[in-house]
């Protein structure tokens, strides 16, 4: 039987109650999909690039990073980015790119219901 592990992280678990009662109430299943992911071991996930958003999202799309995203890479498009953490570097080349870094929980009041959200993995 697998060991049960809690989160340490205040900010992540008050974020995950949030994002799993949005999707209750809007029913959303984008933002239990985003819970899902960040409620995993860190060993499980890889964290995201730059570069990533840059080859896989559309201009002007809005996506979301369910971890950290990293500085690695170029980006050449105007995107609307949400993630749990970011880099200091990565949140400088977004915004140079012209687009917008968010925090999740800014993402999810501003749309609930989750339309026009991507989610990168």
């Amino acid at each position: 039987m697998p060991r049960t592990v809690r989160k340490q992280n205040t900010e992540l678990v008050r974020l995950l109650g949030e994002l799993r009662r949005t999707a209750r109430t809007q029913k959303a299943p984008i933002w239990e999909a985003v819970a899902d992911r960040l409620e995993r071991s860190r060993h499980q996930s890889s964290p995201a690039n730059v570069g990533h958003l840059d080859r896989l999202a559309e201009a002007e799309e809005t996506v979301v990073v369910p971890g950290k995203l990293l500085a690695a890479g170029a980006l050449s498009k105007r995107l609307t980015v949400a993630a749990f953490a970011y880099s200091a570097g990565a949140k400088s080349k977004i915004h140079a790119a012209g687009g917008t870094a968010l925090s999740l929980h800014d993402l999810v009041k501003s749309r609930p219901d989750g339309t026009g959200v991507r989610l990168l993995v």
